[in-house]
């Protein structure tokens, strides 16, 4: 599939902006830009951009409800009563139990944490788990990452004798539930700076305000910074604003200080005594922490996030490492049945969206799944399989494009749903899903942009290969951590040609390694490109090519250097 390319040049108040920074940072004009299409405005910004600081976080105090709900904890504790810590079984959720779990212990015992099957229960706040907390006498539960939409079921926890303290980041229905605190910075009125905390971020702000009406210094919250940065990095909330301080900081603890669980999952990854980055999170840590869940119960994850036993912590990271593993067998031989399935499909090309449903589909991984359609047909797409008697899936978005209004177009078919803009969970009755698969595809159809349909690759900026000194890539490295709204730098150099040595690598001969030189400044640059072995005849001939691409770090038989990943190749 063809990408499109795009570069949105600065205005002229952008450019007059990155000038000034020119000037009072004294580094590179391509740089400046950067920063600017990042926000970053002026010296003090570009300070604060650079050099993030725990000072700079907000207030917990500013959100909605953040004082009623340390009160009612306060007033918990000093009664002896039962928490309850209640959290979704993703990422995000498993990290947020265990932190404030974990943080709560250590100075109150009378506290548990219960983790809702994703098969039996469902996502979010459950009847089953609102009975649990009744049954053994807990009188505060502290829903993490889930809790938003909860209206009936906060409701009969109230007749149970059960109250909520509602910790959640997904975007809320115009009615509230009747918590007794509701703390989610997407609330319509809200008065947090911030709307972009994950979920594990609201409990880390609750924590952080127990700790102040307490006494209780900073210090004792630093350490769990490193569940705070896996949460940040695998729920791919925007790396700006408190995300990047406290990302920031907490991949600094889980490089030098991780907890004894985290350790262990480094180790299994592979990753020992190497820089854990963002990508390392997204692409291997994240995905074990979610098998859990997926294959078993998420419940063992956080019991190996939580333990300072050493013993266990290798049992069980080495359990859930093979957890991993079969939900990649699951994953590819279900996406080798939902390809097959959609192949069959006559008008498939002319349908703007893809809805497939298949009973027998494991519910673990239909949202990975949904994810492989996505990038390979590039149209939003819901996987949907049987559970619990409803028709239940994922849904993923294109660039762009707002699949969570799409599916609340439809919520009248609809028993359960939620998510945000490029990812959403949803369930209705199995016979709903004809009429479903009409009208998302209508509104699909009648609200994305043509532009929308086609796979686009963001250009940050046009340069030369004598620009990328050694400078250069020093202080590009200090634009980490990367993720939404801060991603990689994507750069492009037009007209280069192969200097000699380019050459297909690779199992299956798939991959492209590059040695290029820039026809402008004559310099030469090595690179790599996974699966575009196409353009090798092309570029062997000497024909010059566009090339867009990161700039990265390779070390290989313990020298390093600076490699082109090259994301995508255009003949000039």
């Amino acid at each position: 599939m063809t990408n499109r390319w795009v570069y949105t040049p600065l205005n002229e108040e952008q450019k007059a902006q990155k000038d000034n920074l020119v000037k009072d940072l004294g580094i590179s004009p391509i740089l400046c830009e950067l920063l600017v299409q990042r926000g970053v405005r002026n010296f003090d910004e570009a300070k604060r951009f650079f050099r993030p600081q725990l000072e700079d976080l907000h207030d917990p105090f500013l959100m909605n409800d953040m004082q009623t709900a340390v009160d009612r904890l306060n007033a918990a504790m000093g009664r002896k009563e039962k928490i309850l810590v209640y959290g979704d079984y993703d990422v995000d959720g498993i990290t947020a139990v265990a932190l404030v779990y974990k943080f709560i212990r250590q100075f109150y015992s009378n506290v548990d944490f219960y983790i809702p099957d994703r098969y039996t229960e469902g996502y979010g706040v459950s009847y089953k788990g609102i009975d649990y907390a009744a049954e053994h006498n807990f009188k505060l539960v502290i829903a993490l990452d889930c809790g938003i939409k909860a209206v009936e079921k906060v409701a009969y926890a109230l007749e149970k004798g059960v109250e909520f303290i509602i910790c959640d980041h997904h975007t809320p229905d115009e009615k509230l539930p009747q918590a007794v605190a509701v703390l989610d910075s997407k609330r319509l009125d809200s008065t947090y700076p911030d709307p972009n905390l994950s979920g594990c971020g609201v409990g880390f702000k609750l924590m952080h305000a127990f700790s102040i009406s307490n006494g209780i210094g900073f210090d004792k919250l630093k350490p769990f910074l490193d569940l705070l940065a896996v949460s940040i990095a695998s729920d791919i909330v925007p790396i700006n604003g408190e995300n990047r301080i406290l990302a920031f900081y907490g991949l600094k603890q889980l490089n030098a200080s991780p907890s004894l669980g985290l350790k262990s999952i480094i180790d299994v990854c592979g990753l020992t005594d190497k820089e854990i980055t963002v990508s390392d999170i997204v692409f291997k840590i994240g995905p074990r922490l979610n098998a859990s869940g997926r294959i078993q119960n998420a419940r063992e994850a956080v019991e190996l996030l939580i333990t300072n036993d050493l013993t266990f912590a290798k049992e069980k990271s080495n359990c859930i490492n093979q957890y991993n593993q079969t939900r990649k067998d699951l994953d590819k031989d279900i996406t080798k049945e939902a390809y097959e399935e959609l192949e069959r499909m006559e008008n498939l090309g002319d349908c703007k969206s893809i809805v497939v449903y298949n009973e027998n589909w494991h519910k673990g991984v239909i949202g990975i799944v949904a994810s492989r359609l996505t990038e390979v047909y590039y149209k939003p797409t819901i996987v949907l399989t049987h559970s619990n008697g409803l028709a239940t899936g994922s849904g993923r978005s294109v660039q762009g494009f707002d699949i969570y209004k799409a599916i609340d177009s439809c919520k009248d078919l609809l028993e359960n749903f939620g998510g945000h803009m490029y990812a959403v969970g949803l369930s209705m009755k199995e016979e709903n899903v004809p009429e479903f698969q009409k009208r998302f595809e209508e509104y699909v159809a009648e609200n994305i942009l043509p532009e929308q349909t086609m796979p686009q690759i963001e250009i940050d900026a046009f340069i030369n290969f004598d620009e990328i000194t050694p400078k250069f890539f020093r202080l590009l490295k200090q634009f980490n951590p990367f993720g939404p709204e801060n991603m990689k730098p994507v750069f492009v150099t037009k007209r280069v040609f192969d200097y000699g040595t380019s050459r297909v690598v690779g199992k299956d001969q798939e991959h492209l390694k590059l040695e290029l030189i820039d026809s402008q400044s004559e310099c030469i640059m090595n690179g790599i490109a996974f699966g575009r072995s196409e353009f090798n005849d092309y570029i062997k001939a000497l024909n010059p090519v566009d090339i867009c691409y990161t700039i990265e770090e390779n070390t290989f038989n313990g020298s390093t250097n600076v490699q082109l990943m090259v994301k995508d190749i255009k003949n000039n």
